[in-house]
């Protein structure tokens, strides 16, 4: 296996659902605290250099997507906005503007737990993340840790409802 993404990296179920498990607990710290329960990991190679967990409710910013702020702390950490060699794991499909911010940081993988049928931009509403008139393609796999990841979400808006 390779030390970073490139066209070539395959990555095998187990280390996707490795990952994904990651995103999961980010997932879960924004469950602690009220958040609706998603969370990402952005992967350099076999090291986590971003987390993110839903934070918008916290924050009053509808920016504060956990792809974002993941996206943000891997840019931090490397020093640089495009995120070429990495991958983004997230529990729940993303929505138009985080689909926009993976185009634009140039991330080559995203794989994501349960699609989104309300704004989901990774193929569910559209697919902004392999949209031909962009200049940037990312790969999308979808599906792991499928259950887990809805059951989450399910679960937490059965709670809110009461």
């Amino acid at each position: 296996m390779t030390d970073f993404y490139s066209p070539g990296f395959t990555a095998t179920e187990e280390q996707h659902e490795y990952w994904m498990k990651q995103a999961i607990e980010e997932a879960r710290k924004a469950e602690a605290i009220g958040e609706v329960p998603i969370g990402a990991v952005v992967v350099h190679g076999h090291e986590i250099i971003g987390r993110g967990h839903n934070l918008r409710e916290t924050t009053h910013d509808s920016t504060a997507h956990a792809e974002i702020l993941a996206i943000r702390e891997a840019s931090d950490k490397l020093g640089a906005w495009r995120l070429l060699d990495c991958r983004l794991y997230v529990t729940l499909e993303p929505c138009p503007m985080c689909a926009g911010a993976i185009v634009q940081c140039r991330l080559p993988a995203v794989i994501y737990g349960t699609a989104d049928p309300k704004a989901g931009c990774a193929g569910t509403l559209m697919n902004l993340l392999q949209e031909p008139r962009f200049n940037h393609r990312t790969e999308v796999i979808s599906g792991v840790l499928q259950e887990e990841c809805s059951t989450m979400l399910s679960q937490f808006f059965r709670r809110l409802r009461g």
